[in-house]
């Protein structure tokens, strides 16, 4: 993917464009106003300005700009003043100078002859004034924005200008813009003083331009790469860049998918340039602490120094000087950017690297709080493998690795172990050195990758793993490999894993009782009852057997919630939660935070399936803290992200559920697990016709295409598959798709999602007249169960949009006399479930069934229900549909008003839909009429535009589905 050199779009600067604007308002208020805008080089001061200034011109006011030319002291004098009035000049011509041109020609010689050198160069103060009454002058014409770019290279007399025009002119109607580089102000800098002098005036304020966040970094990268980059690469462009804009927009040109790759040259000698104007002995030091890392406290610096205090001392101060390092508080040291510090550090000779990093892990070894207990370890890992050293790396990163898991970092656990696997083969003894053979280590590497989120890594270790494991002499051991082999299989699309589990099962069935013998066992059952119900069932009963002879509180755990999820058919819904209840209060008891955060996934699950949202939102939050607490928010946590999504997406709570989805797309979950919320996430944004759905919905759907994906998954992106051709018009893809879902085997078996698939296909087939369809809806649908609230909800829906299903005569469209009944009962249910988007969508049929029957009270009060949920949602396609219902029936409604009931349609136009109707053309309307052909085509056409429909045989079918033939007493 090739990214744009820059970005189109203006990011992160809200506040602060509203910030010029409000100065804009004041000025208009008379008030003399000056902005001083200051941010490090590449940080968007000139994009924000030119944001600003488009603003302005588009509410009628002047905008002159000026920018300063980078020749220090001796430059040009007035050189942003000259820019400005040039491009006066162009626009408006001499006139503009009002009949001083000679006096402005000393400073802009295109104006012709220069007056006298003695007005303007022995007076200063006289050019001053000019300049002053030019800009008043302008001002009261119209209001006027100058705006002085880079103002830490203005010449002492731009300087004075611009102090006269601010604390002597004043001049009213008139807003003055500074930019200027925070970063290159060094201590002796004249701006420095300039800027503090400014801050005392009267109507002069400062507004300094932060770094991005990582949201902003994600969508200027989204911006330059026309699609939302991978979380990987933001998080490392972020990391690199620190959301400096500048270096986003040259990180994503490197085309590098990851954000990893070196440097780009012209970055690296931008970054370097002003190192190399420093003395050799800072540039010395400045290497020396680019190997330390972007912070580095003063005493570890002056450890691996080797040079005097002084000297250390003068160099470190040239550094901070130069805007390349800044002293912390805390007395340590920053490179202003990590950038700065990345190519300082790269361009150092590969063996003065190496005897650094030496340097910094035998001083961190020697004294750990040089850089804290806390973080000794991995620094000592980092410093020794980048001085190659293999036996101390090893090491080292073995016992980083296990401090890292004391504090739940798995993912830095997991990095640190795949550094001990690359050096084991370079270190001969490195079995003696650690105590632990290789296959241990690939466990413990493996683990953590896992937990870590990392699937496709843990799955390339189990095969790893079984190569070294003899199932015959540790069966327990190689069932546990092979039973986490088969679930990352599945997780990760690439097969059932049904073929590992059951080797899995082989092997464990017989060994001896224990508690991880159980846990296995548990772990089969819930994965198998995927591929067959029977075969969960069978082995989740015996997990409970074993469980509960062994008494084990952490097996008792695992055995429930895998009962209380495989076998709900045998249970009810209320014995399954209080299953679940269980399992969760007995985790909390014994402080077994895993299998807490496992317990609440499944019970926020089970909550929503019956229909109880808020209980299930509650309790996806609660898990989602203790996810986080231990380190497991990128695998079992990111269940809980994406079930408390969905809860809220039930509950009408969109744009939380939609702000949770991105909190999930930035954890990044691995495989499948990153399906849920995206499903979600276009769906909402498909509901909301959000410019980016397009490419969620394909992003999504995209996982169809896996070797395998679990009916629970597969079953929603099919019904979102229909939902998105549906919205774009394309009734024969909604048709195709609805026919290829409804053909899934064992659909049956997955109520909880087939029924609003079922829901979705029926209106496809309704409103593509496809009777194929709409009799493999009857045919599907009954073999479906209807055992909670929102099932028996889309159930009753289905039906009520199957009474309006095309005849044998081949009509369509048209609702059956007991199509309002069934309306009504599907709204009904969709109240007891409590919905609110399904339900508008269901008074949606409810009003087009009453309009069939001539209910007009009924049209009126269905569609302001509806049209009342359709703006709380931000739901604008249902809307619209309900404004075109509403049209088509004479109803004239408002976002939160009554409708009131004037008639769409004329009573000549109604006579004229009638014939349209019958058929007739437009000559024999007019002979039925005793009108012209040419007057009969105007009333057609009215209709269409009308009615919303494409042609006359639209027309007169929504004219028989709306009952709009029916003659009005």
């Amino acid at each position: 993917m090739t990214a744009r050199a820059t970005s189109s779009v203006l990011v992160g600067r809200d506040a602060d464009l509203a910030a010029l604007r409000d100065a804009l308002k004041r000025v208009r208020g008379d008030e003399s106003t000056t902005v001083l805008l200051g941010g490090e080089a590449g940080i968007g001061k000139t994009r924000l300005v030119e944001e600003f200034r488009r603003h302005a011109l588009a509410d009628g006011v002047r905008v002159l700009t000026g920018q300063c030319v980078e020749l220090g002291e001796e430059g040009l004098p007035f050189a942003p003043f000259v820019a400005a009035l040039r491009d006066l000049l162009r626009r408006d011509g001499t006139a503009a100078f009002d009949g001083h041109e000679h006096e402005f020609a000393r400073l802009l010689p295109e104006l012709g002859p220069a007056g006298p050198e003695g007005l303007v160069d022995a007076n200063r103060g006289y050019l001053f004034e000019l300049v002053a009454g030019l800009f008043g002058r302008l001002a009261r014409e119209r209001p006027l924005v100058l705006v002085v770019e880079d103002l830490h290279w203005a010449d002492r007399s731009t300087r004075d200008l611009i102090a006269f025009l601010i604390r002597s002119a004043r001049t009213a109607q008139a807003l003055l813009i500074c930019t200027f580089r925070s970063d290159e102000l060094h201590r002796g800098h004249p701006l420095r003083q300039f800027l503090a002098e400014l801050d005392r005036a009267r109507g002069v304020e400062r507004l300094d331009l932060d770094r991005l966040d990582r949201d902003g970094t994600m969508e200027i990268l989204a911006d330059l790469l026309g699609a939302e980059p991978r979380p990987v690469l933001v998080d490392n462009v972020y990391d690199r860049s620190q959301g400096n804009p500048f270096f986003v927009e040259e990180l994503a040109a490197s085309s590098d998918p990851d954000g990893c790759r070196d440097l780009p040259d012209t970055l690296r000698d931008l970054l370097l340039a002003r190192v190399d104007r420093l003395p050799d002995a800072a540039q010395r030091v400045l290497r020396l602490a680019a190997a330390g890392g972007t912070r580095i406290g003063h005493d570890l610096l002056a450890e691996v120094a080797e040079v005097h205090d002084h000297a250390l001392d003068d160099a470190l101060r040239t550094a901070v000087v130069a805007q390349l390092l800044v002293a912390g508080v805390d007395g340590g040291y920053e490179f202003r950017h990590a950038l700065v510090r990345e190519a300082v550090h790269e361009d150092s000779l590969p063996g003065e690297r190496a005897r650094l990093h030496a340097r910094y892990a035998a001083a961190i070894e020697a004294r750990p709080q040089l850089v804290g207990a806390d973080r000794a370890p991995a620094e000592i890992a980092h410093h020794w493998y980048s001085a190659h050293d293999h036996p101390r790396a090893l090491v080292s990163a073995w016992a980083a690795a296990t401090a890292a898991g004391k504090r739940y970092a798995y993912a830095e656990k997991s990095r640190l172990l795949e550094r001990v696997l690359e050096l084991w083969e370079q270190v001969p003894d490195a079995a003696e050195r650690l105590g632990m053979d290789h296959l241990a280590l690939l466990e413990e590497t493996l683990l953590a990758a896992s937990t870590a989120g990392d699937y496709a890594r843990a799955m390339s270790l189990t095969r790893a793993a079984l190569t070294e494991i003899d199932g015959d002499v540790e069966p327990l051991r190689a069932a546990q490999m092979l039973e986490r082999r088969g679930r990352l299989m599945r997780v990760l699309g690439k097969s059932d894993g049904a073929a590992e589990l059951r080797s899995a099962y082989e092997l464990v069935r017989d060994v001896p009782n224990e508690p991880e013998r159980v846990k296995i066992l548990a772990n089969i059952a819930t994965h198998l009852g995927k591929v067959g119900r029977e075969e969960g069932t069978r082995i989740a009963h015996q997990a409970m057997a074993d469980a509960e002879a062994l008494g084990d509180p952490a097996a008792r755990v695992a055995a429930i919630l895998t009962y209380g999820r495989v076998c709900t058919r045998e249970v009810s819904a209320e014995a399954g939660l209080a299953q679940l209840r269980k399992a969760e209060e007995l985790a909390r008891r014994t402080g077994d935070v895993p299998q807490l955060v496992h317990a609440l996934v499944n019970l926020s699950d089970a909550l929503f399936e019956v229909g109880r949202y808020t209980e299930s939102a509650r309790s996806a939050a609660d898990g989602t803290v203790e996810a986080k607490r231990v380190g497991i928010s990128r695998s079992t946590g990111a269940f809980l992200l994406s079930n408390h999504a969905e809860a809220l997406f039930a509950l009408g709570r969109w744009d939380e559920a939609d702000a949770l989805c991105a909190e999930t797309a930035r954890v990044d979950p691995p495989g499948t697990l990153g399906l849920h919320w995206l499903q979600i996430r276009a769906q909402l944004r498909l509901a909301r016709a959000h410019p980016g759905a397009d490419e969620l919905v394909a992003r999504a759907l995209s996982f169809l295409g896996r070797p395998y994906l679990e009916h629970q998954l597969a079953i929603p992106l099919h019904e979102l598959r229909v939902e998105a051709a549906l919205q774009r018009g394309d009734l024969a893809g909604a048709v195709e798709a609805a026919k290829t879902a409804i053909a899934i085997p064992r659909i049956e078996e997955f109520p909880r999602y087939t029924w609003q698939l079922m829901a979705v296909a029926a209106r496809a087939a309704v409103q593509r007249g496809d009777r194929a369809l709409a009799e493999q809806v009857h045919a599907a649908i009954a073999g479906l169960t209807t055992e909670h609230p929102a099932q028996r909800a889309s159930a009753a829906q289905t039906r009520a949009i199957l009474a309006g299903a095309p005849t044998g005569d081949g009509e369509r469209g048209r609702h059956s006399p007991g199509a309002l009944p069934a309306w009504q009962e599907a709204v009904a249910a969709w109240r007891t479930d409590g919905q609110p988007y399904p339900l508008a969508r269901t008074l949606l049929g409810l009003a087009e069934a009453a309009a069939a029957a001539g209910d007009r009270g009924l049209v009126g009060e269905a569609v302001e229900e509806a049209c009342c949920i359709a703006d709380d949602l931000h739901a604008a396609p249902l809307r619209e549909e309900l404004d075109t219902l509403a049209r088509r029936v004479g109803l004239r409604v408002s976002s939160r008003s009554a409708p009131d009931e004037p008639e769409l349609l004329t009573v000549r136009e109604q006579e004229v839909l009638r014939l349209v109707a019958e058929g007739l053309s437009n000559r024999r309307i007019a002979e039925q009429l005793y009108i012209s052909p040419k007057t009969a085509s105007v009333h057609v056409s009215r209709i269409i535009a009308k009615l919303a429909v494409a042609n006359r045989v639209e027309a007169a079918a929504v004219a028989h589905r709306l009952g709009l033939l029916e003659e009005r007493s």
